[in-house]
């Protein structure tokens, strides 16, 4: 089983930066992708950004070029380093990964709990 640990959310003024940040933990054969999703209130989840093990990275739409994804292998660690923050970018959010659990050919979604992020104007 994978547990998902996010930090870093917080309360930031529109057009500031925070840092978030996901350790995984357990017991598993890969992990991959990591990635990180949204969800604000009274809407549905939405993602993100995605990192693969070979350092490729997506993003969505609403975030290209003011939100960068990293990640550390070796640590099983994703980051998402968030600028020019926007009041829509309000929300909690939610790291998840794909993880070989069971067996090293079968991935199962896991999730972290949530980190509230909120952005005032």
């Amino acid at each position: 089983q994978v547990q998902l640990v996010e930090s870093g959310g917080g309360l930031v003024q529109a057009g500031g930066s925070l840092r978030l940040s996901c350790a995984a933990s357990g017991t598993f054969f890969s992990i991959n992708p990591m990635g990180w999703y949204r969800q604000a209130p009274g809407k549905q989840r939405e993602w993100v950004a995605s990192i693969t093990s070979g350092g490729s990275t997506n993003y969505g739409d609403s975030v290209k070029g003011r939100f960068t994804i990293s990640r550390d292998n070796a640590k099983n660690t994703v980051a998402l380093q968030m600028n020019s923050l926007k009041v829509e970018d309000t929300g909690t959010y939610y790291c998840r990964c794909r993880a070989a659990v069971r067996s090293r050919y079968v991935a199962d979604d896991c999730w972290g709990q949530g980190t509230q992020v909120t952005v005032s104007s």
